[in-house]
C-alpha cells in the first residue's frame, strides 16, 4: 500500500446471533449512535460506502451445498459493512474501535482492500 495516499478498508460488522431483544426506545438509541458515528466518518471524508445487510441469504459450500440464511451454523451474522479510507490498517482499526456496535456485543472485522491492478 502506498504510504503517501490513503488506502481503502472494508469494515464488516457482525451481530451475535443470540443477542437479546431490545425495546423500541433502546433500538432508537442504538440507531442514533450508529447514525452519529457514520455521519462523523462522512464529515471527516473517510466514508466511501456503507449499508446494512438483509438477514436473508445463502451460504454456498462446495458444488452442491446451499444453506438458507447466512448464519445457519455461525455464532455471528454479518449485519453490515463500511468502506473507508485510512492511512494504514492501524488507523482503520482505530476508527473501527469507535464503532457503537461494539458496545452491544458485536464485532468488527477490518480488512484492507487490494488496489486495482494497473491496466494496459
Amino acid at each position: 500500500m502506498n504510504a503517501s495516499q490513503p488506502s481503502q478498508f472494508l469494515l464488516l460488522y457482525r451481530d451475535p446471533v443470540d443477542r437479546p431483544e431490545v425495546s423500541p426506545a433502546e433500538m432508537q438509541k442504538i440507531f442514533s449512535e450508529w447514525m452519529a458515528w457514520l455521519n462523523q466518518q462522512r464529515t471527516e471524508g473517510r466514508l466511501i460506502a456503507s449499508d446494512r445487510l438483509n438477514d436473508a441469504g445463502h451460504v454456498l459450500r462446495g458444488s452442491a451445498s446451499v444453506t438458507d440464511r447466512p448464519f445457519a451454523e455461525a455464532k455471528e451474522v454479518v449485519g453490515g459493512f463500511m468502506i473507508i479510507t485510512a492511512d494504514n490498517i492501524d488507523q482503520a482499526s482505530k476508527i473501527g474501535r469507535s464503532c457503537p456496535g461494539l458496545l452491544y456485543g458485536g464485532s468488527l472485522e477490518v480488512r484492507p482492500i487490494e488496489p486495482k491492478l494497473a491496466r494496459t
